[in-house]
């Protein structure tokens, strides 16, 4: 049983506009993160990470982060893969081509 989350990302100039909107207007958190089709819990979030990393908060990243070597392995897998099928192949070309010379 797997679980297929998908999770919404969101851009750092979002995240810092929504901390914005949030400090600087009168409207209660809660009304401002349905407008922005967000959980109020995530602009006090947001607002955290603002206050205690400053310029490093929000850093642009692409999925999990790897492991050191998780690359590397991932990669000679799918080489390993696809030796297999050459090999399988051409094992069924020499029994192909030994028939023919029978």
């Amino acid at each position: 049983m797997s679980n297929n989350r998908t999770y919404k990302t969101y851009t750092k100039e979002f995240k810092l506009e929504a901390i914005r909107l949030m400090s600087e207007s009168d409207k209660p958190s809660a009304e401002i993160a349905a407008e922005l089709g967000i959980r109020r819990n995530m602009l006090y979030k947001w607002k955290e990470q603002l206050e205690s990393k400053g310029e490093e908060a929000f850093p642009i990243k692409k999925g999990r982060p790897l492991k050191e070597n998780q690359s590397e392995v991932s990669a000679l897998k799918q080489e390993n893969n696809r030796l297999r099928e050459e090999v399988d192949i051409l094992k069924k070309a020499a029994v192909y081509f030994a028939k023919e010379l029978k």
